[in-house]
């Protein structure tokens, strides 16, 4: 992964950069309720004003479909977005065209402005040269510092890269650093944890990782598919008949690639998903049949616990259980602080990503001990699946 620009030793005085932000951030009436983003776009932003450049943030925000929507406008994000940097923050009501160009105009050395919304343009989503080119013609420079959104082929996030000089911002920097510390040159052994719903939703991760790393956890209700797979009674659980056979494929490939696959020992049960719900642990395989499996239990919390002390790198995704619901969360929880004691000793390079684990890590209270924790939902997994990312090549050199 290395050969990336960065930003090292690029001389950005009296430039016009354009930034591409990830300015896509949760919004209830028109407030804002996350402003974590934000906070983690401000290193590249006040780097580059400090060193003299006009800077231009430009960036998507939900879905108009290339149609202007009044209600999925920027200028309430660039109103925060001054009051975290704690400077002025212009605002265009447009991002390409006399509008755009002439705020563009009126920017001077280390000056901030947000162009609107670029999915207001059907040339963004559809990487219409045309519009790559309108975008391009704002700026000297391209910044992308957008991880989250590198693996799409956009306008913004990869057409402009190839019309201006491109580099890669702080964050997306320390993204494709801890990325390729995880499984690009990773300290050896290496574990990955992957869960959620569906094993359908995760073959080309799960086919990547049986040859990327030693041991590969599998849990959620996709343990429950390969559970069943070998045969297990998993009563009501949730799992998929029809993956049976790809399960038990997948574990031959990981055996075949010397890849050792670790599944629930125990579970937790109940008959009902809702808070509270009595519940109960038992070993696999004994699940009653009018009973579901909503957590790993504590023996396989073990387990898995003791066997990362062995690891020096981890790579997660997916919380190990229906963690949004207590008592269902105790697995997950306990791996977190696990991983995180590791990672704070120094003997552990934690990366996990995935918005469910994001909102997972958060829940347990270890979102800032773990190395590095992706915000990134799509362009995440899609590395972990072993893909090229669009808005990562367009950066190399």
């Amino acid at each position: 992964m290395a050969g990336w620009r960065t930003l090292d030793g690029v001389d950005v005085v009296g430039k016009r950069v354009l930034l591409r932000a990830d300015l896509n951030v949760p919004m209830h009436d028109g407030q804002i309720t996350d402003r974590t983003r934000l906070e983690r776009l401000t290193p590249t932003i006040r780097e580059l004003a400090a060193g003299g450049a006009r800077v231009i943030v430009t960036s998507h925000f939900d879905r108009p479909k290339g149609k202007r929507v009044p209600a999925m406008s920027l200028a309430p994000v660039a109103t925060a977005l001054a009051d975290i940097l704690g400077k002025p923050v212009a605002f265009a009501d447009d991002c390409i065209g006399p509008v755009a160009e002439q705020a563009v105009g009126r920017l001077g050395d280390g000056d901030i402005l947000v162009l609107e919304n670029t999915r207001f343009h059907a040339g963004e989503e559809n990487n219409d040269p045309a519009f790559a080119a309108a975008l391009a013609a704002l700026a000297d420079l391209y910044v992308n510092d957008a991880f989250s959104t590198a693996h799409r082929a956009h306008a913004s996030t990869e057409g402009v890269a190839h019309i201006l000089p491109s580099h890669a911002g702080r964050l997306m920097q320390a993204e494709l650093e801890a990325l390729d510390a995880a499984l690009g040159h990773p300290q050896r052994p290496v574990a990955a944890i992957v869960a959620g719903s569906k094993v359908s939703t995760k073959l080309e991760l799960l086919g990547n990782l049986v040859s990327k790393v030693d041991v590969l956890v599998i849990g959620g209700a996709m343990a429950n598919t390969f559970l069943a797979a070998e045969g297990a009674g998993m009563g009501k659980s949730l799992q998929e008949p029809d993956m049976h056979a790809t399960a038990r494929d997948i574990r031959a490939r990981a055996k075949a690639a010397g890849c050792a696959i670790m599944l629930p020992i125990d579970v937790v049960i109940a008959r009902k998903l809702e808070a509270g719900a009595p519940s109960e642990t038992v070993p696999v395989g004994a699940v009653p049949a009018d009973a579901m499996a909503l957590d790993v239990g504590p023996a396989t919390v073990s387990v898995l616990s003791d066997g990362l002390g062995a690891m020096k790198t981890l790579v997660w995704n997916g919380p190990l259980g229906a963690f949004e619901t207590p008592p269902f969360d105790r697995a997950t929880v306990a791996l977190a602080h696990t991983v995180a004691n590791l990672t704070q000793a120094g003997r552990l390079v934690s990366v996990a990503g995935g918005g469910d684990t994001v909102s997972a890590l958060r829940h347990a209270g270890v979102l800032d001990r773990l190395t590095y924790v992706s915000a990134a939902g799509g362009a995440f997994l899609e590395w972990m699946e072993g893909k090229s990312l669009p808005g990562v090549a367009a950066l190399m050199g």
